[in-house]
């Protein structure tokens, strides 16, 4: 009699969802190095904040309090053949792009070490908020292995900090802390260790509506992400679209008549 094998796919990200807020965690402790299956788990993680209506802030961080993310799998890179390095390479980057294109804004809570790969998906999102007064380290140091920053690294982090800068910090290897990475720009704002998450959710409860209109915070990361590298016409031409795609909105019309009758509006990210 044939017996029947059922593969079981380790969980490598743990998502859940709270007040408006999705909260993705890279759970491969204690440095939650990525790998190409939990690069699909976040991709898919990705697909379902992006498709839920009730979801208007995503939030990514690590498990622990030890590391963000230390970037990809060594041990994994060093067992397989260039040809799935590259495809590896090019997934990641896929994902990262998500996350980006994603219309909905994206905070990274950085709640331990976030180097290589950990600060390049880091970087991908809209904002980064980091522990204070910690000694967690933040860098690109690829080129102590012999590579450079695959992940977007190169590119990323020359937008955040200027050519110069970027090329000094990847070139040397160096890590920082979190306050020296707030000081450089790659860092948006410290929140003390103890209620790190607490505080982070609190943060992000603030773009959500009834708070904020949801739909206007989306559509400002868009027009910055879609504008950034195309030319200034081009670039107003989609700030106008989604404009008047806004205005159309039921949280314009709240707005505007909120300000008028001078009151606090009450969003409902339609």
């Amino acid at each position: 009699m044939a017996t029947t094998t059922v593969e079981t796919t380790k969980q490598l990200i743990d998502y859940r969802t709270e007040a408006g807020v999705a909260v993705i965690t890279m759970t491969d402790p204690p440095a939650n190095t990525y790998t190409y299956e939990m690069n699909r788990q976040l991709d898919d993680a990705i697909l379902k904040a992006r498709m839920d209506n009730d979801v208007y802030v995503l939030v990514l961080t690590g498990a622990g309090d030890k590391f963000f993310s230390a970037g990809a799998n060594i041990k994994m890179l060093a067992s397989v053949d260039p040809t799935f390095k590259y495809y590896f390479c090019l997934h990641a980057n896929e994902t990262l792009l998500r996350l980006e294109h994603t219309p909905k804004l994206v905070i990274a809570a950085l709640n331990g070490h976030t180097v290589g790969g950990g600060l390049e998906i880091a970087m991908a999102c809209d904002l980064r908020i980091g522990r204070a007064d910690t000694a967690d380290k933040v860098g690109l140091p690829e080129v102590n292995l012999g590579v450079l920053p695959g992940t977007g690294g190169t590119q990323r982090l020359s937008r955040l900090v200027g050519k110069s800068k970027a090329i000094e910090l990847m070139v040397t290897g160096n890590t920082f802390s979190m306050e020296e990475a707030k000081e450089i720009g790659i860092v948006n704002d410290l929140f003390d260790r103890d209620s790190f998450m607490e505080s982070v959710m609190e943060y992000a409860r603030q773009f959500c509506p009834p708070n904020k209109a949801a739909k206007a915070v989306g559509h400002i990361k868009r027009s910055v992400q879609t504008g950034w590298e195309i030319p200034m016409e081009s670039a107003l031409a989609v700030e106008r679209e989604l404009q008047a795609s806004l205005f159309s909105s039921q949280d314009a019309k709240e707005g505007l008549n909120a300000y008028v009758d001078k009151r606090a509006a009450t969003f409902t990210a339609k």
